[in-house]
């Protein structure tokens, strides 16, 4: 019996009409509603999308390429206006990674989690995956869990299961190419949206070759954020030093608390600069209560740094307090991290 009540989303551009037609015909046995998005196909390719189109198959068309994020929220606008009876939307690649067996898997999953974002995840640990696959997962699952404090198994699946309701949040999501699935994540960490993970079959066919991801170019796209916060980090903690090293010059010798007083002024300028870089760039919040939480935390942190280099100038090292600064202040940038990431910056 097919699924009415589920529409399977195909983004695809220029695809193997081998793997397509295989694919398309097991996916029509078992869904009433395949919606596939011609991402801006060359001629040869668009007409035989257009030939696919059948009673539960319809092909919606970019005039040009403009990236798989964007196909993605066309389909997702598209679904939204006319399928009112669709309960779960799964997303799916047309290179022949994912099989229908594993495509119903997924609706099921979302049909008995709708306020869920359902992943299928691949098993990495087997021989088969392709090592840019296997080591990219890696590399951007350990970012997630350190960055958004989220674990995923596989957060570049691109099998992923979600209600219309949880659908309207991800339309507003940034980004037109790969690095939007990697945005809709972050989306679910700030809306509160629970991610489900469900096993999936892991193939590869001709070592992945089908693939449209450009190593460099998409990994750019899709570490953005972290490389955001990473350079809002280094500038600002750059800045307290310099300011903290010329204040500790300029201020008189004989000044009572010199280190205390020249860390609250560097870290009062410092921190102003790092607040408008955080809530512009990286995090992209700007509240009221978002200030009030972040400039409570630079107060805590501020005299915590001081005190401590106070304490440890005096009594434990005899080297200069900016080398014990960069030290303490190190740890601090650290926690500080975690704490605007949970705490200041979290849904305001």
């Amino acid at each position: 019996m097919k699924n009415k009540d589920v529409v399977v989303v195909i983004p695809t551009l220029n695809p193997n009409e081998k793997i397509m037609d295989e694919f398309i015909n097991k996916l029509k046995k078992l869904f009433s509603n395949i919606l596939i998005v011609d991402d801006g196909c060359r001629e040869k390719s668009r007409k035989y999308l257009q030939g696919l189109e059948s009673s539960n198959i319809k092909v919606i068309t970019n005039y040009k390429n403009y990236g798989k994020g964007r196909a993605l929220k066309y389909a997702l606008n598209h679904i939204l206006n006319n399928y009112k009876d669709c309960k779960a939307i799964v997303t799916a690649d047309c290179d022949g990674q994912h099989s229908p067996e594993d495509i119903l898997k997924v609706a099921n999953k979302t049909k008995e989690n709708p306020k869920a974002y359902v992943l299928g995840c691949r098993d990495f640990k087997k021989s088969n995956v392709p090592f840019k696959s296997r080591y990219g997962n890696i590399i951007t699952r350990n970012i997630f869990k350190i960055f958004i404090g989220i674990k995923i198994t596989d957060t570049q699946t691109g099998l992923r299961g979600m209600s219309p309701k949880v659908a309207e949040y991800f339309l507003d999501t940034a980004g037109e190419r790969f690095e939007y699935e990697t945005n809709t994540l972050i989306e679910c960490k700030e809306k509160d949206i629970p991610i489900v993970e469900e096993t999936i079959e892991t193939i590869y066919i001709n070592d992945n070759s089908e693939s449209h991801f450009n190593p460099l170019k998409d990994s750019i796209r899709i570490y953005k954020l972290f490389i955001k916060y990473i350079f809002s980090a280094i500038s600002s903690f750059a800045l307290d030093i310099l300011l903290f090293a010329i204040f500790m010059k300029v201020l008189p010798k004989d000044l009572n608390n010199k280190i205390v007083i020249s860390t609250i002024m560097a870290r009062v300028i410092s921190s102003l600069y790092n607040y408008l870089v955080n809530s512009k760039l990286v995090f992209k919040k700007s509240k009221r209560s978002s200030i009030i939480k972040y400039f409570v935390l630079v107060i805590v942190q501020m005299f915590a740094s001081g005190f401590i280099v106070d304490a440890l100038s005096k009594h434990v090292f005899s080297f200069s307090p900016t080398i014990i600064k960069i030290i303490v202040d190190s740890i601090i940038f650290v926690v500080n991290f975690f704490i605007q990431r949970e705490w200041v910056f979290k849904n305001n």
